[in-house]
């Protein structure tokens, strides 16, 4: 397992987690990436800004999808992404701990931002997930469409079978 920058303590008391790459090498097999991917909420990234400015990490461009580029005293790059997403406060309160003790959004509402951007790489990573997933968090995953992305449950399940097949039909139902 490849070691990100730690933002924790430039961050603290601000919510924010990781996503992108190397947030989903908490559901599926890490993949390669040069970059760690984060997200808070918009109102919040003009003090992400400042601390992280005062932490030693250089700014760079602006994020077509709102945030902004930096780099880590390391030479590390991190783009911070601004969301203004109705479910992102509650997303950034029910994170997980990877095994590097970093903060990644719960399955669902990684599942969920993945799906919105529309990315091919970003569905393939939501099928691999999915396929993996335990099916409580597929379920979590369904409820969470139901309310927020409801056009796209028949996608979500397409993604869901998908998974199953990459994997072998590892959630023991016939995909």
């Amino acid at each position: 397992m490849k070691r990100w920058p730690d933002l924790s303590e430039p961050l603290k008391g601000i919510p924010w987690a990781v996503v992108g790459a190397v947030g989903s090498r908490l559901y599926m097999p890490e993949r390669a990436t040069a970059d760690l991917d984060v997200v808070v909420a918009r109102e919040d990234a003009g003090e992400v800004h400042r601390r992280l400015v005062e932490a030693g990490f250089r700014p760079g461009p602006a994020l077509a999808v709102g945030g902004r580029s930096y780099t880590s005293p390391e030479g590390v790059p991190v783009d911070v992404m601004a969301s203004e997403a109705p479910w992102i406060r509650e997303a950034l309160v029910r994170v997980r701990t990877d095994p590097q003790g970093l903060p990644v959004l719960a399955l669902p509402y990684l599942v969920l931002m993945k799906v919105q951007a529309g990315r091919t790489q970003d569905l393939a990573d939501v099928a691999r997930m999915l396929g993996a997933a335990s099916e409580e968090d597929r379920q979590a995953t369904r409820e969470l469409f139901r309310r927020w992305l409801p056009d796209a449950l028949e996608d979500l399940e397409s993604l869901i079978q998908l998974g199953e097949l990459e994997l072998g039909g590892a959630s023991g139902r016939e995909p």
